[in-house]
């Protein structure tokens, strides 16, 4: 067969070609393959103990034994599908996961949470947080995912926030002989610059060096609250430009959709996790940031789910007063469990909790939403595997890994929070082996090499 092109006549357009695409896969290399938790869970400073994440379970199953004591309860107070075993399916999970591990992620918070104090107050703070941290590590109680959120980078506050920072991080590590607690991260709030970013990096970058950490060790985490995060003066995507400046350690961009709506001047009580300008602040956030492998996370309901009656000393309350602390608890966990939905189906996995009586709501919800498509899922899978094994047989390319990952992330998250076990993931075809590798396009070439005798 005849041709005209030859190598030669185009070899400067494919080496431009060559270059442009490796550029494109580094910037884009895809979902991170690594575990990302359904929920961040911020308090004070002033409070945080190394006990705190056990203590937060138990103040959170006692709020399920009070308010929804059976998975009949608790399909009632949220809303659940009550088709066959599905509520006792999701309630289950949810107890198992309060005694096991109440808490995924947990912030260390000297800003929104803890308020203006005076300096010597905060430094105390920071040295007493460091202390209890420090005392967590060595205990094994901390949280697989923790970190701390120091103030914004404003000239107002930036003086504040690095000595926050410096404390904390220098008591840290001489309690701890130079050990970072795992996932380890410092979140900055409120970000509209790329300097600010830099700074913090900077900041982070020294310190390493200093107290001989492993470069990068620091990780940090961008809060877009303002409008300025997602557009520049001229009105360029500003958000890669907010990440890029971190210098590889922004691992995760989370949502401040509260101070993000007041900066739109919506009025306080239509502010919502649910009005439409949030929705197009998550919209920008996941077009700026997608294929990046940042991981996303959104805000939170705001109203606390608090009863409304307390007991007086010993006197017991009255049957109308319990009932109308279970009506008012169930409306607000029905809220937070519409919020929770609401962020789920757009494909933001994670999310802010606040109160401990928020945490039977976030896995409630999280596991009704991986239980629900678990069914499909696994089919999709399963003839997704079988199809990918079909064509390496027979010598085509199977290039449609991007779905084949989507589906397999499907899984190693449910699987990660405890809304799926390892039999219902394995009934997809998948072993063990295939599993942990985390990655579609690898489970392909195994097989690929299997059935070719490789």
């Amino acid at each position: 067969m005849k041709t005209t092109l030859t190598p030669a006549s185009i070899s400067t357009a494919r080496e431009s070609l060559r270059r442009a695409n490796a550029a494109f896969a580094r910037s884009y290399p895809g979902e991170s393959p690594r575990r990302q938790p359904v929920h961040v869970v911020y308090g004070g400073a002033h409070l945080f103990r190394a006990n705190t994440a056990r203590k937060l379970g138990d103040l959170a199953l006692t709020a399920l034994k009070e308010y929804a004591p059976d998975a009949a309860e608790l399909a009632h107070g949220l809303g659940l599908p009550q088709r066959g075993r599905f509520a006792q399916r999701v309630y289950g999970r949810v107890v198992d996961k309060l005694e096991r591990e109440p808490v995924e992620d947990l912030r260390i918070d000297f800003e929104d949470g803890y308020g203006h104090r005076p300096d010597e107050e905060e430094d105390g703070h920071a040295l007493s947080a460091a202390t209890e941290l420090a005392r967590g590590l060595e205990e094994g109680s901390l949280p697989p995912f923790i970190g701390i959120r120091v103030k914004s980078f404003t000239e107002e506050l930036f003086d504040r926030s690095s000595r926050t920072l410096d404390l904390f991080l220098t008591t840290l590590l001489e309690r701890t002989g130079g050990k970072l607690p795992p996932s380890f991260v410092v979140t900055l709030p409120k970000v509209s610059l790329p300097e600010q970013v830099a700074a913090l990096a900077r900041m982070l970058e020294v310190m390493e060096a200093e107290k001989g950490l492993t470069p990068g060790s620091l990780g940090m985490e961008l809060m877009v609250e303002t409008p300025q995060a997602l557009f520049d003066p001229e009105g360029r995507l500003h958000l890669p430009r907010l990440v890029a400046a971190g210098a590889g350690r922004c691992t995760s961009v989370h949502l401040g959709v509260y101070d993000y709506t007041a900066a739109l001047s919506v009025s306080a009580h239509a502010q919502s996790m649910l009005h439409p300008a949030c929705d197009f602040l998550r919209d920008v956030v996941q077009v700026s940031l997608a294929g990046t492998g940042i991981m996303l996370a959104d805000g939170a309901t705001h109203v606390m789910p608090v009863p409304p009656n307390k007991a007086q000393g010993d006197e017991a309350m009255l049957p109308t007063q319990r009932r109308e602390n279970m009506e008012a608890v169930h409306r607000v966990w029905q809220l937070s469990y519409r919020h929770i939905r609401h962020s789920l189906e757009r494909a933001w996995y994670q999310g802010w909790d606040l109160h401990p009586a928020q945490l039977p709501v976030r896995y409630a919800a999280v596991y009704a939403f991986f239980l629900e498509g678990l069914d499909a899922a696994s089919r999709r899978l399963k003839a997704f595997l079988e199809k990918a094994a079909q064509a390496t047989l027979v010598g085509d390319v199977f290039d449609d890994a991007a779905t084949g990952q989507g589906l397999l992330n499907f899984f190693l998250r449910g699987l990660s929070c405890g809304a799926l076990n390892q039999d219902e993931v394995l009934a997809t075809g998948l072993t063990l082996e295939e599993l942990r590798s985390r990655s579609f396009r690898a489970i392909v070439e195994s097989r690929r090499g299997r059935a070719t005798g490789g």
